[in-house]
């Protein structure tokens, strides 16, 4: 586990919203609502928000809408979550935590969207191509991996992903091997020892 940026100071709460960030197959939604069952908040995940606002699945909305509007969709959805976030901790200042959220394996590659998770309390769900390869099953369709060559597409994915990952994260966690409880466990103690960034707001340096 390595962890980026300044610890905040003592006092500085509530603390800000978790986010989840990874590539396809990291886990985030499974170690997402564990971690969020762990602090007694609530988890969203930004697919799920997608589907329920346009009314029908990620692949149908690839499929039938493009890439594009899927992306739109998604972005304005991330703004809205972290919108919210603030919202609710200005209203109830004394709520150590405000939830958590886990972004589509792509959702980083947005210019908005990074911007928009600049110091915030990213945490980086990190798994190797092999693994990523066994869990993602690369005989199923998936919007991005449709083709003749699936494993070549994941890869060519990965390549452009992970930097991207690792300069957004305030909190890297290796996942290959291990259960998704005991990763839930690492962010948990990461977030109860203080060092999240700041007050987790667009603009803040860490």
């Amino acid at each position: 586990m390595t962890a980026n940026g300044d610890a905040a100071g003592a006092g500085a709460t509530p603390f800000p919203l978790i986010i989840l960030i990874g590539p396809p197959g990291s886990g985030k939604t499974t170690v997402g609502s564990l971690l969020a069952a762990r602090l007694g908040v609530g988890f969203a995940d930004t697919d799920a928000v997608v589907e329920a606002t346009a009314g029908k699945p990620v692949s149908d909305i690839f499929i039938t809408d493009g890439e594009p509007e899927f992306r739109r969709l998604e972005r304005e959805a991330i703004a809205a979550a972290l919108a919210d976030s603030e919202a609710r901790r200005g209203q109830e200042p004394g709520t150590p935590i405000t939830g958590v959220l886990g972004l589509g394996g792509g959702a980083v590659m947005d210019e908005q969207t990074q911007a928009r998770l600049a110091g915030r309390a990213v945490v980086y769900l990190e798994t190797s191509f092999s693994e990523l390869a066994k869990r993602v099953g690369l005989d199923r369709a998936r919007p991005l991996l449709i083709g003749t060559n699936p494993r070549a597409q994941l890869k060519s994915l990965l390549d452009q992903r992970l930097p991207v990952y690792g300069r957004l994260a305030w909190l890297t966690v290796g996942t290959d091997g291990r259960d998704p409880e005991v990763i839930a466990a690492e962010i948990a103690a990461a977030v109860a020892s203080g060092g999240l960034p700041g007050n987790g707001l667009a603009g803040e340096g860490r």
